[in-house]
Formats: structure tokens, C-alpha cells, sequence
């Protein structure tokens, strides 16, 4: 497995938005699955993580989860890992993991420069309507 698809626990945490001890019950008890280094510490790899990404917006409530999004009208925010993001020009075309599916979206150069946005990163995509648009997590 690549060392650059692994990240330490802690870090894990952060992203899915839990404490390190629930992360680390999660270890023990096989919930997640982890990679052992040669020193025996546990890495998660991107792979698992994105199987919670899903989950995190059930847990909170409507008022919290609207608070983590800026303020749209638009309901339906779905999370992801973007996967690629492709510049030509005026354009660009990001690709975001959710929950093993892919979801594509065609922005403005110019916002995944506003955004920062890399690949790896989460992301929402957020849809209205006929449109996707991308938001930075």
C-alpha cells in the first residue's frame, strides 16, 4: 500500500470529525481497518476513511449541520474525497469520491484557485437542480 494513502489516527479523527479515543475503539474492535508500520503503530488508509465520510452529517443535527456549510438554500450536500482535478484554461473538471461512487463537476479555474482546493482534500459537492457545484470542507 502507498505511504501517501495512509494517515496516522489522530488525523483520521480530525477528518471524520471524532475524538481520537472513539477512533482508536474503532481500531480495537475492527471497525475501521488499519495498516501496522514496522514500528507497530496503526495507519488508516484514505480507502476507510471514505467509508465514514457519509455518516458524519447523521450524527449532528439539522441546525449544526447547516452551521459546518455556508449558508445556501441547497439541501442536498453530499461529501466526498476529490479524487482529480483537471485545469485547462478558463475551466476545470474535479472528481470527488462519495461513499465509492464518483461524482464529476466542470467549475471555474479560478474558484478551485479561490478554494485552494487539492487533490485529496473533502470536499461537498453541492447539487441544484441540473447543476453540481463544488465547496470546499
Amino acid at each position: 500500500m502507498m505511504q501517501a494513502n495512509l494517515v496516522k489516527p489522530r488525523e483520521a479523527a480530525q477528518v471524520l470529525g471524532i475524538s481520537y479515543p472513539t477512533i482508536k475503539q474503532w481500531i480495537y474492535k475492527r471497525k475501521l481497518r488499519t495498516v501496522k508500520t514496522a514500528g507497530g503503530h496503526h495507519r488508516v488508509p484514505q480507502s476507510e476513511i471514505d467509508r465514514f465520510l457519509h455518516r458524519i452529517p447523521n450524527r449532528l443535527d439539522v441546525a449544526e449541520r447547516r452551521r459546518n456549510f455556508r449558508r445556501i438554500s441547497g439541501r442536498n450536500q453530499l461529501v466526498g474525497r476529490v479524487l482529480d482535478i483537471k485545469t485547462s484554461g478558463l475551466l476545470a473538471q474535479v472528481t470527488l469520491s462519495i461513499c465509492e461512487q464518483r461524482i464529476t463537476a466542470i467549475v471555474t479555474a479560478d474558484a478551485i484557485r479561490e478554494m485552494r482546493l487539492q487533490k485529496g482534500q473533502v470536499a461537498a459537492a453541492l447539487i441544484k437542480s441540473t447543476e453540481v457545484m463544488i465547496l470546499r470542507v
